[in-house]
């Protein structure tokens, strides 16, 4: 009986620990990050994709995984063609996720596979792959079969 109280009690330190903490200029450092804010100070649920010369919009996800992935733009990446039907690369940095089966992709989706692996899908599929999501791109056509330059900027 002892021990569930001494456990019990280190679960309320490490709590107000971790609540607790703060930068050096007194901040939150575990406060919630708003997806970046534009030019005139308005924070943004959207970003541009130059793909190939083209420029897409991508139309974020409230969840961290977006907000983590808006903190590292600008940034310009290769892209590798996969199975007919997306482009990825692998991730300097890990982000944060929250995964799950969508069942079904659909063309212009942007998601996270693993932690670390961004991909845009430019053709509609099943899948029994767990993702997390980013955005979604509108009207995004083929993107052909062959390796793209992908800009990601705000």
């Amino acid at each position: 009986m002892k021990n569930k109280y001494v456990y019990i009690l280190l679960m309320f330190i490490s709590l107000f620990m971790v609540v607790g903490c703060k930068d050096n200029n007194g901040n939150n450092s575990n406060k919630d990050v708003e997806i970046k804010e534009n030019d005139t100070g308005e924070v943004t649920n959207m970003v541009k994709a130059i793909i190939e010369g083209e420029e897409y919009i991508i139309n974020l996800e409230d969840n961290e995984t977006a907000k983590s992935f808006v903190k590292m733009l600008p940034k310009k990446y290769n892209m590798s063609e996969l199975n007919d039907n997306e482009k990825y690369v692998y991730l300097d940095n890990s982000l944060l996720t929250n995964a799950f089966n969508p069942k079904h992709i659909e063309a212009g989706d942007v998601m996270l596979f693993g932690n670390n692996c961004l991909v845009i899908f430019y053709k509609s599929f099943d899948t029994p792959y767990s993702y997390t999501k980013i955005g979604h791109i509108d009207n995004l056509g083929d993107l052909g079969n062959d390796d793209i330059e992908v800009e990601f900027v705000i």
